[in-house]
């Protein structure tokens, strides 16, 4: 994987919130003595929450020092991992998984709302910097193509006119609800069959 380069303007500063620290301290708890540097993607992770779902070199700088480790160690991993977001990406970070099984399944129609409703291109912020969108490998939901993620949650089972809905709704301040577009519980079968012999009834 190449290096994904931090964004170009930094804030000078970084430090966790009250509810942050409390986060981190009870991660760290969980390691030996003396392996609390293996806390480092969940610390991130916990900087990137607080940051509107990005980490700036600072926030990697505090948390090197509040781990007792390299700065260089910290941002290895904070560049290494796409999880992590370099730059800002809103309040709404919006992507769209296009592998194979939501390809076939019309995930093109999932991007085209994103460039209807957030921004033309990907990784770029809407007009109102709240929004960005971008394509993604496998997000793990293949059974429920096609599919996005925003933020935590998961959007299955969509066309474009229900991502256009759930994107009106974020980007007015709403927040939609996660799961399935069609009704099923989880990655139920549809039209309540039990079996594949049961297909020749759907």
């Amino acid at each position: 994987m190449s290096l994904r380069k931090p964004a170009k303007n930094q804030p000078d500063i970084f430090e966790f919130n009250s509810s942050s620290l409390d986060a981190a301290k009870n991660i760290i708890a969980k390691y030996p003595s003396g392996k609390q540097q293996s806390a480092v993607m969940a610390l991130l992770y916990i900087a990137q929450k607080q940051n509107d779902n990005w980490i700036p070199l600072a926030a990697m700088k505090y948390i090197a020092k509040f781990l007792d480790m390299p700065y260089i160690k910290v941002y290895e991993v904070a560049t290494f991992y796409s999880m992590y977001n370099l730059s800002p990406v809103g309040k709404y970070f919006v992507q769209v998984c296009t592998t194979t099984p939501c390809m076939i399944r019309g995930a093109n129609k999932l991007v085209e709302a994103c460039k209807e409703k957030i921004s033309a291109n990907e990784c770029e912020l809407s007009d109102d910097k709240n929004c960005s969108w971008m394509e993604v490998e496998c997000l793990g939901a293949c059974v429920n193509a096609p599919m996005m993620q925003i933020n935590d949650d998961y959007f299955e089972d969509l066309d474009k006119e229900k991502t256009l809905e759930i994107l009106d709704k974020i980007l007015s301040g709403e927040k939609p609800m996660p799961g399935s577009y069609r009704g099923r519980v989880n990655n139920e079968p549809e039209n309540s069959r039990k079996t594949l012999m049961d297909l020749k009834n759907a």
